[in-house]
């Protein structure tokens, strides 16, 4: 019995397969990780530039709430050239909040040819860059900033801020893989913040 038990310990026939069998699940979920982590990047860096190019374009651009009143509802008995109040008003619309004006909400997320296609000559939209994005991803704010003057022509100062909300990244490997309790991570807001500038243009 001691005999046969030595021969065994010292047996090494299958051991190149044991081997493989126990590293060969590790190198599979190395990989998929690197696949899921540069996906997840990718997403995210799309994500980041598409917020940045429409906090650009509503700098420019005509509001998307129906309704900027608020913005001035204080002014009062201001005369034309004073100060504007220092007081925050903010104004939202999109996810979460009122509705933003539909033909304008339309252009900043599809661009001027109404596609998430880029067309070369075309002003691009948020989707144009991040084709997930919808417009029940954007919420928008205008919040005065307190400079300027009552009169302004192009109406009060504002910075104007986009983020994201409800987009979420899904593993394509590592939930199936792992049985992991959820398959999707939140896509951050990534919010980015414009001073306004001439805002009586369309997109």
């Amino acid at each position: 019995m001691v005999t046969l038990w030595r021969r065994f310990r010292r047996d090494e026939r299958g051991i190149s397969l044991t081997e493989a069998l126990i590293v060969t699940p590790i190198v599979i979920l190395m990989f998929a990780a690197f696949v899921e982590l540069g996906f997840l990047v990718f997403q995210w860096s799309q994500a980041t530039k598409a917020v940045q190019i429409g906090a650009r374009l509503l700098a420019v651009s005509d509001p998307l709430p129906s309704d900027m009143s608020s913005l001035t509802a204080d002014y009062g008995a201001l005369g034309e050239q004073e100060a504007v109040p220092g007081t925050i008003v903010t104004v939202a619309c999109g996810a979460g909040a009122a509705a933003c004006d539909a033909t304008r909400m339309a252009r900043l997320i599809s661009g001027s040819d109404a596609s998430c296609d880029y067309v070369a000559g075309t002003t691009l939209g948020m989707c144009d860059v991040f084709p997930r994005i919808t417009a029940g991803n954007v919420l928008v704010s205008y919040r005065r900033a307190g400079l300027g003057y009552v009169g302004r022509p192009s109406g009060p100062v504002v910075s104007i801020t986009v983020e994201l909300r409800n987009l979420n990244f899904e593993f394509l490997l590592l939930g199936r893989l792992l049985a992991l309790a959820t398959d999707t991570i939140s896509i951050p807001a990534h919010p980015v913040t414009m001073t306004s500038e001439d805002m009586r243009s369309s997109l």
